[in-house]
């Protein structure tokens, strides 16, 4: 992901050329540093607050709250290791951590990254079934086995990011350790085959199995119930189907359509061999779009408040507690000043009577 020195395509196909093509990256060190950075802020805030509502304020968990709890720990994970890097591109691309490091941080991006869109799918199957198949979604979605399913997430997650780990090392240059977000140069044609699998198993299906699902939703939520009234076709239910719809489409939109775009341009014309200019160009919209990657940590939460079971009435109801609790203590503390002042007034007032007669 850093400086591109040299290429070493398919052997019975290319030859070895632009050893010499350096990209001009400058804009990383200030753009990249300062995005990760408010990530880190905003989504650990976030999500911490999140975690802390599903383990003590959203007990007993429905299935719906069992994959939000897991994309939450996902991005928590994840925001967690963004210091190194804001360390790493601040330090202008030297990374002091070591390789093993650097290949968990590497690691931890992409988990979250897929994590998150596979923990949205399920949302999503999960919110289909119970709009388009409601009795049916009341045998077959229980907590348990969304438990389940999450398990499963994680094993596919960590088998297909376990080529990741091998992949991912660190170089010299110049006098600068490098921490590659890809693989050594003279590696990076079997990386690509690599990458485009993980990219069609863990966005590209999800994404179609996402879309499918939110067209059937958006039929079946215009389509008017028969024997209800008006203000019934609006219940919470399908407010929450339609929030959770924008919400998602605009986390796709925003942070994994663009960023697998650009990465595949770049991965591919990289392999091409393409001229260093115009490696520049397509390395520079990889490089914005990564940043855009990290963000959906922060826009996570923005899905459980809206489209969350409870979540948004919890929340408010334990800061409307303290707030209350805070205010009743208050209010508790001011009688007994008061109280104070009035036994002082009277004591005041009885020496005040008693004078008299000692002088008397």
């Amino acid at each position: 992901m850093n400086s591109y020195t040299s290429l070493t395509p398919h052997l019975t196909t290319m030859s070895v050329v632009n050893k010499t093509c350096r990209f001009e990256e400058d804009f990383k060190y200030i753009l990249l540093p300062v995005s990760y950075g408010l990530v880190f802020v905003v989504g650990l805030a976030l999500n911490s607050l999140a975690m802390w509502m599903f383990i003590t304020k959203m007990r007993p968990w429905s299935a719906s709250t069992v994959y939000m709890f897991h994309l939450a720990l996902s991005d928590t994970l994840y925001v967690l290791s963004l210091p190194t890097l804001i360390y790493y591109y601040a330090n202008r691309s030297h990374w002091p951590f070591g390789v093993v490091t650097c290949k968990m941080v590497r690691f931890l991006f992409y988990a979250n990254l897929y994590s998150s869109i596979l923990f949205l799918t399920c949302i999503s199957v999960h919110r289909y079934l119970g709009i388009c198949h409601p009795i049916r979604a009341l045998t077959m979605i229980k907590p348990r086995h969304a438990h389940l399913v999450c398990f499963t997430v994680w094993v596919a997650i960590t088998l297909c990011l376990v080529p990741k780990l091998i992949f991912v090392t660190t170089t010299r240059r110049d006098n600068d350790t490098l921490c590659h977000d890809t693989t050594r140069p003279e590696d990076f044609h079997y990386f690509l085959t690599y990458s485009s699998v993980v990219m069609v198993l863990l966005f590209v299906i999800p994404f179609i199995v996402i879309m499918v699902c939110y067209c059937l939703m958006a039929r079946a939520l215009c389509r008017p119930r028969k024997g209800l009234s008006s203000s019934q076709q609006g219940n919470s239910s399908r407010t929450k189907s339609i929030k959770l719809i924008v919400v998602v489409l605009v986390v796709f939109a925003v942070c994994f359509v663009p960023f697998h775009i650009t990465r595949t341009l770049y991965y591919v014309y990289r392999f091409l061999d393409a001229d260093c200019p115009f490696l520049n160009v397509v390395n520079f919209a990889y490089k914005i779009t990564r940043p855009l990657a990290s963000v959906n940590s922060c826009l996570d939460p923005i899905l459980y408040f809206l489209a969350g079971d409870h979540y948004r009435s919890r929340l408010l109801r334990a800061f409307t507690r303290q707030t209350t609790n805070s205010r009743s203590a208050a209010y508790q503390q001011t009688p007994s000043n008061n109280n104070k002042n009035d036994i002082a007034l009277v004591y005041k007032n009885a020496e005040a009577k008693e004078s008299p007669k000692s002088e008397r």
